[in-house]
């Protein structure tokens, strides 16, 4: 059985996906970008865009009864090699350790500079 989770503090596209699924004990949830949640515009450069991403992610995972800390994988595309130290500063400031296993890959985007998804493990958090 699996359970569908949308969060109103994250941008809502009119594209077919939903904000999460939990699939037994996992929560998957759909790539983010760093937008207003309001307008979809793209906000800021690199840094503001990662912690955007961050702060949508946590709020999808708040809807599943989850937080930052039940993530144990995050995949990230970044569209430009040279935004990979702010990347970096964001989530290491946001994300504590310790850290999810993670992988970050350079796409091209479009008009986004970040794209993050996240895997979160429900039963428990990281380091417990």
């Amino acid at each position: 059985m699996t359970t569908i989770f949308r969060s109103n503090h994250a941008p809502s596209f009119p594209l077919p996906f939903s904000h999460a699924v939990r699939a037994g004990d996992f929560v998957y949830v759909a790539g983010q970008v760093g937008v207003d949640p309001q307008t979809l515009d793209p906000i800021g450069g690199i840094r503001e865009q990662t912690a955007q991403c961050i702060k949508h992610i946590e709020a999808i995972l708040k809807e599943a009864g989850l937080s930052l800390d039940h993530i144990v994988k995050i995949t990230t595309h970044l569209a430009r090699t040279e935004d990979q130290d702010g990347y970096n500063e964001v989530y290491e400031r946001m994300i504590a350790a310790p850290f999810p296993a993670r992988i970050t890959v350079f796409s091209g985007l479009g008009p986004y500079l970040i794209e993050m998804e996240a895997l979160a493990y429900a039963p428990s958090k990281r380091g417990d």
